[in-house]
């Protein structure tokens, strides 16, 4: 039976090449059996002795294609953004490089329309094909997976970073694009989340380029590196983020979805801000981890009372409950808590936020976007015809942002939200200066829950003593009490990797709204009189809530001394 049109071209072009004499081409295209392009292959390898880079240039010919040695293609990881390695592998292609508005993609099938059309959507350029060897690609693909699971710090050492290492070209770490700094910036990410951090701190100076970690609120110094790397790493960041890299003199903000740019199961997000620094560009990005879930609140940190307390307020029909604290100090976290505990189907729930930070399942949520328009106050106006029971907006800013809330808490809305106040008290002031009177304050306000985190003493290294002189002062005077309590370990254990601290708890000032205090915010009373009223109604301060847990052996004295200061 005579060859295929196809076949018949490939050993034409082998006879074409004079690795076929006229004779053998002959017997190979009147062969009687049926060759199929694998036993085509076997037959011209085995018994013609043509090699396989020789039978992948006759092919290329026949097909119209440029050939490839798969195994030589230098990958860059920006190469699997848009199409991971599981496709490549399973469909036999290897994406080599862009141009422009090409992607060049090696394939081992280059008839298989579909995957061409599928990897022209997924990166928006049209396909410029090249013809490779399965066995080629695979191995390529499977290499490539392989090497990048390795350690951080081997990472660094490999990138050429160090003085004795010289492999990476000078310009390789110089481009944002090139493979070395993508693998950085994405070790950089990796090494944060798997050892709890909460945000990465990207600092250029004169002479290095600093990242530090913040692990359980405190700063750490993971890695420096040269200067000359900053341009590079910092662009790579505003490029996951689609920030422009052309514009370095204004501070931007944007958000990094991680599993687009890794192999790894990791589902997280990072919220990025960039700002123009004395040396160059700084990056601070706040770690979003998906994959978590919201705690109960019983897990947060309430004492028994505040915790009955909080309860009791979250269930009314209607008002205000507002949590203060500075960044990172868990009130996020507090207040999904809080939604997951009253969520039912007999409630509709609205949020805007800025970024979402968790998914809530029955909950709809609604990310800001202040470049259209979409500000906190304009989505809570928006919401207020949208017939909703409890609304959560993710920071109140401005006097517009109050006013409306005010004006949900008092048309039968339960509404949450935040400010930046340093305790409870404080807040009702902080409200009347953004030009709110005090009577709606009055009439919406149910609660004011400020919060801190504190870390928690290694369970397994703390070292119990008995508190004397200053120490067993305080604890006598705030919580009327003196016994043993613990100090973290100075050099800790493998436990706590060496800090003497592991995880974080909360401390709250619950100030519930009584009629006291309502006659006190109507007379515009000063923050020492609401912090009296308020703690003769059965507030527990800051300070005192963070001796409590001391008590408990839960944290240490140094550790809550320096969260909150004493009271006055």
């Amino acid at each position: 039976m005579p060859l295929g049109r196809l076949q018949t071209a490939i050993v034409d072009h082998l006879r074409q090449l004079g690795k076929l004499t006229d004779e053998q081409t002959d017997t190979i295209i009147n062969s009687p059996s049926e060759l199929t392009g694998e036993a085509l292959d076997q037959i011209l390898c085995e018994e013609h002795k043509v090699s396989t880079e020789q039978l992948l240039v006759a092919k290329a010919r026949a097909f119209g294609m440029a050939p490839i040695n798969a195994m030589r293609v230098r990958l860059n990881p920006a190469s699997f953004e848009k199409v991971d390695q599981d496709f490549c592998l399973k469909n036999a292609v290897l994406p080599v490089s862009q141009m422009g508005e090409y992607i060049i993609v090696a394939f081992a099938n280059p008839f298989e329309l579909a995957v061409s059309n599928k990897i022209q959507e997924a990166f928006g350029k049209r396909v410029v094909p090249l013809l490779a060897r399965e066995k080629d690609i695979r191995e390529k693909l499977n290499a490539e997976s392989t090497k990048g699971d390795g350690q951080f710090e081997d990472v660094v050492d490999q990138l050429g970073l160090e003085e004795d290492v010289v492999d990476i070209e000078e310009e390789d770490l110089e481009n944002e694009e090139s493979a070395p700094i993508i693998q950085l910036a994405n070790r950089i990410i990796e090494e944060a989340h798997a050892i709890g951090s909460s945000d990465i701190h990207v600092e250029p100076g004169e002479k290095e380029l600093i990242v530090r970690y913040r692990v359980d609120g405190v700063c750490q110094e993971k890695l420096r590196l040269p200067a000359k790397v900053a341009p590079a790493i910092v662009a790579r960041f505003k490029i996951m983020c689609s920030l422009d890299i052309s514009e370095r003199r204004l501070p931007q903000d944007g958000r990094i979805i991680f599993r687009q740019f890794t192999k790894k199961n990791m589902d997280i997000d990072l919220r990025v801000s960039t700002a123009p620094l004395n040396y160059g560009e700084g990056v601070v990005m706040r770690i979003l981890d998906k994959s978590k879930s919201t705690l109960p609140l019983p897990a947060l940190g309430f004492s028994e009372g505040n915790l009955a307390r909080y309860r009791n307020v979250i269930t009314q029909p209607y008002g205000m409950i507002l949590h203060c604290g500075p960044t990172g100090s868990g009130k996020s976290m507090t207040l999904y808590s809080a939604l997951n505990e009253i969520n039912s189907p007999e409630q509709v729930i609205r949020t805007v936020e800025d970024p979402i930070e968790y998914t809530l399942k029955g909950i709809n949520q609604m990310q800001m976007n202040r470049q259209i328009g979409l500000t906190f106050a304009a989505a809570l106006r928006s919401f207020l015809r949208q017939d909703p029971d409890i609304i959560l907006v993710g920071e109140i800013r401005d006097k517009e942002t109050a006013s409306i809330a005010v004006e949900a808490a008092l048309t039968g809305h339960l509404l949450l939200s935040t400010l930046h106040t340093n305790d409870a008290p404080s807040t009702v002031v902080r409200l009347t200066d953004m030009g709110i009177e005090p009577f709606m304050i009055s009439s919406s306000l149910l609660c004011v829950c400020a919060q801190r985190l504190m870390r928690r003493v290694c369970k397994v290294c703390r070292v119990a003593y008995q508190p004397e002189g200053r120490e067993q002062e305080i604890l006598e005077k705030t919580i009327g009490w003196s016994g043993t309590i613990y100090k973290a370990k100075h050099d800790g254990c493998s436990r706590c990797n060496n800090n003497g601290y592991k995880g974080r708890i909360g401390i709250h000032e619950l100030m519930t709204v009584n009629d006291d205090i309502i006659d006190a915010i109507n007379r515009e009373a000063d923050t020492n009189d609401l912090k009296k009223l308020a703690m003769t109604a059965g507030m527990k301060t800051l300070h005192y809530d963070s001796l409590l847990k001391v008590k408990e052996g839960i944290s240490t004295l140094e550790e809550a001394l320096c969260t909150v200061p004493p009271d006055m």
